[in-house]
């Protein structure tokens, strides 16, 4: 199963991540299918890559619950919903 999660970059204490698709059974920080994005909680941050995350979707992939709540919050679901890309 293909996981849309985080996987984390950066310094210590400076942490950031990047949201990718890979595979349910591969490591946090393991080689990604796909790079969608990049979130920074430090300054709340985020980039997304609507069309390949809306692609990913339909395809079955299932975001971790992180994930999911940025998702909602850029409003990622409602172009889902509406079929168009941005």
């Amino acid at each position: 199963m293909i996981k849309l999660r985080l996987k984390r970059f950066g310094k210590k204490r400076e942490v950031s991540y990047r949201i990718v698709a890979a595979q349910s059974t591969s490591r946090r920080d393991g080689r990604p299918l796909e790079e969608l994005g990049f979130y920074n909680p430090r300054t709340d941050e985020v980039r997304l890559d609507t069309e390949a995350i809306v692609r990913r979707l339909k395809q079955g992939a299932q975001p971790t619950e992180t994930v999911r709540s940025l998702l909602r919050k850029n409003n990622v679901f409602e172009l889902l919903k509406s079929g168009t890309d941005a």
